[in-house]
C-alpha cells in the first residue's frame, strides 16, 4: 500500500486542461457563434466574388451553327454578338475599351449589338464613343435599342451613328458578299418601343436568308412565325445571379422563358441565341453568370 499520498498511475488526472475542448466540449452558444461567423465569411467572400471578380472576367462563348438557307459565299461567316453594356451604371462605364479589344482580336465579319447600350441617359455613352468607334468589320457594325435606351433614344441613336453603328429600328439592311446577299433586320424594344416584324421585314426578297436582332428573347415566339432563320437577343443578363442546382433567381419581363444560350423556337424550330450581356443593372454584381461575348460562326453545310 502506498502511504505517501501520491496518486496511483492508473487514476485520472483532475488538473484543468490548458487546451480548449474540441467538438464535444463546445457549448450551443459557441456552436451558433462559429456557425454565424462561417456563414458571414462565406457571404462576404461570395459578395466580393460577385461584385469584383466575376463581372470583370468576360467569357468568350464560341458557337458553330448550321443554317440551311445561308448562301455558300457566307459559309464560315463569323459574327460577334455582344449586348447590355449598361453604360452609366457603375460597373462597366470605364471598361468599354477592354470589350472592344476582345472583339477586334476575333477579326469578325459582322458585329451586332442587341440593346441596352446605356442605363438611362444617352450622355452615359460619351466616355465610350472613342473606344466603340474602333469597332470595324467587313459587313458592318449593327445595333438595336433595348428598354434602358429610350430615355433619350434619338440622341442615343445619333451618338451610336457617330461611332459607326447602324441602328435598326423596325428596319433591315442587305449585306453582300461575293455576289450573294443576306438580310439583317432589327426591331424596336418590346417593353418601351413598338416592335413591328412586318415593317422590319418588308422588302426583303422571298427566300432570302434573314437574321433578326431583338432585345427581348421571349419575342422569339412571334418572330418564329415569320421567315426568319435566326434571332439574336440579350436583355436577360442570364439571370445575373444564378445558384447551384437552381439556376437563375429572377429574370426581367421579356426574358422569362428564354434566359441564356441556344434555343429552338416555334414549329419551324427557329434558332434563338440569348447572350448574357456584359454589364449589370439594379444590382451591381454577377454570380455564376459571367459576362459574355458570343463568337458565332455560321455554316451553310
Amino acid at each position: 500500500m502506498n502511504t505517501s499520498g501520491s496518486r496511483s498511475g492508473t487514476e485520472p488526472d483532475s488538473s484543468p486542461s490548458l487546451s480548449p475542448p474540441l467538438g464535444r466540449g463546445m457549448t450551443r452558444r459557441q456552436f451558433l457563434k462559429r456557425g454565424f461567423q462561417a456563414a458571414a465569411a462565406a457571404g462576404l467572400l461570395g459578395a466580393g466574388y460577385g461584385a469584383f471578380w466575376e463581372p470583370n472576367h468576360i467569357e468568350l462563348t464560341r458557337l458553330n451553327l448550321q443554317q440551311q438557307r445561308l448562301p455558300a459565299s457566307f459559309h464560315g461567316m463569323k459574327i460577334i454578338h455582344f449586348s447590355d453594356l449598361h453604360l452609366g451604371f457603375p460597373l462597366w462605364s470605364d471598361k468599354t475599351g477592354k470589350v472592344v479589344e476582345m472583339i477586334l482580336q476575333e477579326k469578325p465579319d459582322l458585329i451586332v449589338f442587341t440593346g441596352d447600350m446605356v442605363d438611362g441617359r444617352a450622355q452615359a455613352l460619351d466616355g465610350s464613343l472613342e473606344a466603340l468607334s474602333r469597332l470595324q468589320a467587313p459587313l458592318g457594325v449593327l445595333s438595336i435599342l433595348g428598354n434602358h435606351d429610350y430615355e433619350n433614344a434619338g440622341d442615343l441613336v445619333s451618338k451610336q451613328a457617330s461611332a459607326g453603328f447602324t441602328v435598326l429600328r423596325n428596319s433591315h439592311v442587305l449585306l453582300e458578299r461575293r455576289g450573294e446577299v443576306i438580310a439583317v433586320a432589327g426591331l424596336e424594344d418590346w417593353l418601351e418601343g413598338t416592335p413591328d416584324a412586318e415593317q422590319a421585314l418588308q422588302g426583303i426578297p422571298e427566300g432570302m436568308y434573314t437574321l433578326m436582332l431583338m432585345h427581348e428573347p421571349d419575342y422569339a415566339g412571334i418572330v418564329s412565325t415569320y421567315p426568319v432563320d435566326l434571332q439574336l437577343s440579350g436583355h436577360s443578363h442570364g439571370g445575373q445571379i444564378r445558384l447551384p442546382g437552381i439556376g437563375e433567381v429572377v429574370t426581367p419581363p421579356g426574358a422569362l422563358r428564354y434566359v441564356q444560350g441556344l434555343y429552338s423556337v416555334g414549329e419551324r424550330g427557329m434558332p434563338l441565341y440569348v447572350n448574357r450581356g456584359l454589364g449589370t443593372t439594379r444590382l451591381p454584381m454577377r454570380f455564376l453568370c459571367r459576362p459574355e461575348i458570343t463568337v458565332l460562326t455560321l455554316s451553310s453545310r
